[in-house]
């Protein structure tokens, strides 16, 4: 009992140890309702770990975002995915607050970034403010939270950095209240045999484990035998105390027979790091199932910075007849842990499940380049594309080719080259490299020359060349042509495209370019009369909309207004 009191005290302190690096009393609250979470920092996301929280925002837009604290805009960003529109104050202790997925800006702020965008003429644009150019005092409104760019909710996604390193720092560690007596959940508990000839449970490959409950909160894993070199993995998830939302673990920590073998948090990574989290995490039961396991080991090609603690990195060699108490800890900030126990005897049984020998005939080197002829089209990975060495089930085609299965992870793009000589010149514009493991056919950025088509991608899967020959779809939303629309605060237009999707727009107004913001989930085009440049009676509306292989609409529309 004693030793039990013990570990959580340790594992406590060292969380308490990392928040005491940061200051606690100075920065205030992005915004001014109870913080409740939709995500965590660290979360595990597609190909990186969540860099911020997201504040639950009551399923509403337009509530004020306030500075934490007295500062200077270093960045404004406004993009059609990831942040949406986003905000970027530093701030003279050291650190950066981000603010994104905004609605809009405050009011001086959303005039800066209007004039930027009127004089490159595109609602897409970054801009670097001057040092001191933009200043805002703690508690300034400076934003209206919404849900623009890759958010699938209204919320706010809040982040704080290192000014000097560019380092995403966890937000809770500044003194941020949430509500957290919630212990995480265990979903999974995995073993692996990791060296040649182990086995876990008369298996040379991974296996679940059956676990129970008890009554201390505790979970205790049915006895596992094993010989050789083995790890652990789980699925875990923690839950705040105001939210239903399936969070992310904040610490994890591995001992055997006391000796604690791995310990990692989410107290700050490097973006430079973050899509090792293809290593941190069992890709290939991610491609098949959409679950995440979160290995307690660590690969050889992981070269992630969250380790506290490493020892054999994680990995447990069993030996025959020795007996070895594994415990496994999920915990969150706030302290709450949940402990795993797995009884594991050093004992070699007869072998059930064989290890897979997987062999075709392209092997690629992950350190080396390495490329292939599929008859419609060359591949090629550059150097460190895998995280290891891979025998690829390629297969070659006419205009389709396949390129192993999206159950691997990449590190780097690598590059596929279609041949289009035997297709005319007007038959090239419409032709486009597409990923079709969907059924339908997903655009992939495409690089025309003459006789061959390129394009870029991270993603395995089937590709082949398919055609577009509809030009895309421009209809007014919420005005008709001849209206007087005088009490009208904006016109919207709905635009879509069919296959390879939308490339560009342009709307202009009497001649003169206007600001049309883009919201690909709605697929709407907004104009706002408060840019008063509808500025005559009868004003001329015209929108050139354009898809990705160069079809177009041209949309022309009267209206009147006073």
């Amino acid at each position: 009992m004693r030793l039990h009191i013990f570990g959580v005290l340790f594992f406590s302190l060292t969380i308490l140890c990392s928040q005491e690096k940061y200051p606690k009393d100075v920065f205030s609250p992005p915004l001014d309702i109870p913080l409740v979470l939709a995500g965590t920092f660290g979360e595990l996301r597609s190909n990186h770990f969540h860099s911020g929280i997201d504040i639950k925002t009551q399923r509403r837009q337009g509530l004020p975002v306030y500075a934490i604290g007295n500062g200077t805009v270093t960045r404004i960003k406004v993009s059609l995915w990831g942040y949406g529109k986003a905000l970027y104050v530093a701030h003279p202790n050291g650190f950066t607050s981000v603010y994104a997925h905004l609605q809009k800006f405050s009011p001086k702020i959303e005039a800066y970034i209007k004039k930027q965008q009127y004089k490159k003429r595109s609602y897409e644009i970054e801009v670097f403010p001057d040092y001191g150019e933009l200043q805002v005092d703690q508690e300034d409104v400076i934003a209206y939270s919404g849900n623009t760019g890759g958010s699938s909710g209204p919320h706010l996604h809040f982040e704080i950095r290192s000014s000097v390193t560019e380092k995403p720092i966890n937000p809770l560690l500044f003194g941020y209240e949430v509500r957290d007596a919630t212990s995480p959940s265990l979903v999974g508990l995995y073993a692996y045999p990791l060296s040649k000839n182990a086995q876990v449970n008369q298996s040379a490959q991974k296996v679940a484990l059956n676990y129970t409950k008890q009554a201390d909160g505790s979970f205790l894993a049915d006895k596992v035998t094993a010989i050789g070199t083995i790890g652990f993995g789980v699925i875990g998830f923690d839950r705040q105390d105001m939210a239903a939302n399936k969070n992310g673990l904040y610490a994890l920590k591995q001992t055997i027979n006391g000796k604690v073998y791995s310990e990692l948090n989410f107290e700050t990574f490097s973006f430079g790091e973050t899509r090792y989290i293809n290593t941190f995490i069992d890709y290939g039961h991610f491609g098949k199932y959409r679950q995440r396991i979160q290995k307690c080991f660590k690969d050889p090609s992981n070269k992630l910075g969250i380790y506290k603690s490493l020892y054999l990195d994680g990995k447990i060699p069993v030996q025959e007849g020795l007996t070895y108490n594994v415990q496994l800890e999920m915990a969150d900030i706030a302290g709450n842990i949940v402990k795993v126990k797995i009884p594991v005897q050093g004992r070699r049984e007869a072998l059930k499940v064989e290890a897979p020998d997987i062999k075709t005939d392209f092997f690629v080197h992950a350190n080396k380049p390495n490329s292939f002829d599929l008859g419609a089209a060359q591949v090629y990975f550059p150097e460190s594309t895998f995280y290891n060495d891979i025998f690829l089930n390629l297969k070659k085609g006419q205009d389709t080719i396949q390129i192993h299965e999206n159950t691997v992870p990449l590190h780097r793009n690598y590059t596929i080259t279609f041949d289009v000589s035997k297709y005319t010149k007007e038959e090239r514009k419409q032709l486009f490299i597409a990923e079709i493991d969907t059924g339908t056919p997903d655009y992939s950025r495409t690089y025309k020359r003459e006789k061959s088509f390129t394009t870029r991608t991270r993603s395995l899967g089937k590709y082949t060349l398919a055609k577009d020959t509809l030009a895309p779809k421009v209809v007014a939303k919420n005005f008709k042509s001849k209206q007087w629309l005088s009490n009208y605060r904006y016109l919207s237009l709905k635009i879509s495209d069919d296959l390879s999707g939308i490339n560009s727009y342009e709307a202009m107004l009497n001649g003169e370019w206007i600001l049309m913001e883009y919201e690909p989930k709605t697929s709407t085009l907004t104009y706002n009369f408060d840019d008063k440049i509808a500025d005559k009676t009868q004003c001329e509306l015209k929108v050139v909309v354009t898809d990705n292989v160069g079809n177009s609409t041209t949309f022309e529309q009267t209206f009147f207004r006073k």
